[in-house]
């Protein structure tokens, strides 16, 4: 079983080398003799974004497998795509993400991949939010963080955590299944939408982490546009997974407040046989009631589109498969 450690990197000359060292480090942890022992290759690979210094040198020097660099920075949605067919092609049976400053612990790297040796779940998420809180992690990025969390877990109906941890674990199903939709942003809370959207199992697992105050984010700098990226992402990910819901609820509420305003207005009508005094609960209802069929339609109309797509993403796995099992 071959095991690869990806890490994405944009400008990380500066501590990726540090990493890299710290993760083979990882390796002679007791994991690996006992439950670890199926995993037989150990491979680190890293993904230079469009570095503009010396992150991919600074990598292969200091040990790193695989590198895989291309021009110009295409953000981290596009890295994370190129990281998992780098992977596939390079036959790996797991696939752990780890960034590259150095923040998480790669001795947390077993507990990633512990529920899936099991054979429990395909894919574990480090929990930052959970029994271990992060350390240092601004208060609005962990409320807007649970505060997703809590929307996407009642449209899909499966109870989600961190939604944004770049550290986690796939197993090589979860590899020939997620299908990337967004490559200009961020792949955190698509992958994880899609994946439950394919009946894969998810797991969370509590780590701890600090944040170095003096660290510069890279896909946060600016609040407002991380906000208004990831709600596009996760608004247009959670309308492909769960069409019914996100459609069908908003139009069956509209629909219910039209109804409860024409009984108002026949109430009214019917006591003192007057439309002008109660013509504003009627123009409500029928507005409201047209918009919550339309509503509807769109719900069902999404719901057939979706089993369109699901017989396309099939026919994309089993030719992924075909393609990256012949390179075992």
């Amino acid at each position: 079983m071959r095991l690869i450690i990806n890490i994405p990197a944009y400008n990380e000359e500066g501590v990726v080398g540090e990493t890299i060292v710290k993760i083979k480090e990882s390796f002679k942890a007791d994991f690996y003799a006992q439950k670890g022992a199926v995993i037989t290759e150990k491979l680190i690979q890293v993904v230079d974004d469009g570095s503009t210094d010396a992150t991919a040198q600074v990598a292969k020097k200091a040990g790193a497998d695989i590198v895989v660099s291309y021009k110009p920075n295409r953000r981290l949605a596009y890295s994370f795509k190129q990281a998992v067919e780098s992977s596939l092609i390079n036959g790996a049976d797991l696939m752990v993400n780890i960034d590259a400053d150095g923040q998480f612990n790669p001795n947390d790297i077993p507990q990633l991949l512990t529920p899936i040796l099991d054979g429990n779940v395909d894919m574990v998420i480090a929990n930052r939010f959970g029994e271990i809180a992060a350390k240092n992690i601004p208060w609005v990025r962990k409320s807007l963080n649970k505060f997703a969390a809590r929307v996407i877990g009642f449209f899909l109906g499966y109870k989600t955590n961190d939604l944004t941890c770049g550290f986690r674990a796939h197993n090589r199903e979860t590899l020939l299944r997620l299908n990337l939709t967004n490559v200009h942003f961020t792949y955190t809370q698509e992958t994880i939408i899609d994946a439950i959207g394919k009946n894969l199992k998810l797991a969370w697992v509590p780590i701890e982490v600090t944040y170095f105050d003096n660290r510069e984010a890279k896909i946060t700098k600016s609040l407002w546009k991380f906000v208004n990226n990831s709600t596009k992402i996760i608004l247009k990910a959670v309308r492909d997974v769960r069409p019914m819901k996100f459609f069908g609820i908003p139009g069956l509420f509209l629909i219910f407040l039209a109804l409860i305003s024409l009984v108002i207005f026949l109430f009214n009508y019917l006591a003192e046989f007057q439309i002008t005094p109660y013509r504003n609960y009627l123009i409500f209802g029928i507005a409201t009631f047209l918009v919550g069929l339309q509503l509807v339609v769109f719900a069902l109309i999404a719901d057939m589109i979706k089993s369109s797509r699901q017989l396309t993403e099939e026919l994309m796995y089993q030719w992924k498969k075909d393609k990256f099992d012949n390179k075992k």
